[in-house]
């Protein structure tokens, strides 16, 4: 009776584990990849989605498209691999969804603001547009700003400062904020 009362509270916090593991930006799960396909749009949600719907996936890794050009990776792996810290990717396991973080407003991941630049330039890249944010805080004509990350058009990260605050726009691409 006592070894069923452990085997039962051990898969209880087993299941509350695994209903807790959200995707991760920020972070690879480097190994155990089965297949490994282009994601043509560049958004992690597809990556996601793809392990969704194949029974063999257990995790996926998604890379961003690399600064000298090519496509996002979408690894599947048969395994769940414990998450590694690397701003490259976002990964999850089956069934997380790729949830991206919402920090307090200020930050608008996947989110572009198209238009109403007065200044561009380029800038390192950063999984969180820090550089970008940072600008626009120092500038009392900056409203909103919007940083695209490597690959995405360009081979370096862009930062987009505005004095219009536009509607935003659901893009992979892009960290956008509103500070003004």
């Amino acid at each position: 009776m006592r070894a069923l009362i452990v085997s039962v509270a051990a898969i209880l916090s087993l299941v509350a584990a695994i209903g807790s593991v959200r995707a991760q930006l920020g972070y690879d799960r480097p190994g155990g990849d089965y297949t490994r396909a282009p994601i043509a749009n560049g958004d992690p949600a597809a990556c996601a989605l793809r392990c969704e719907h194949d029974k063999t996936c257990r995790s996926w890794s998604f890379a961003y498209p690399p600064a000298s050009g090519g496509p996002a990776i979408c690894s599947l792996k048969r395994e769940v691999r414990p998450p590694v810290r690397s701003s490259c990717c976002v990964s999850g396991v089956r069934g997380a969804g790729a949830v991206e973080p919402q920090l307090g407003g200020e930050l608008e991941y996947s989110i572009d603001r198209a238009g109403g630049d007065y200044r561009t330039f380029e800038t390192k890249p950063d999984p969180k547009g820090a550089p970008c944010a940072t600008a626009c805080h120092a500038e009392t004509r900056c409203r909103a700003w919007t940083y695209r990350r490597p690959g995405y058009g360009t081979a370096g990260a862009r930062c987009y400062l505005k004095n219009v605050i536009k509607p935003p726009r659901r893009r992979p691409c892009c960290i956008s904020g509103v500070v003004r």
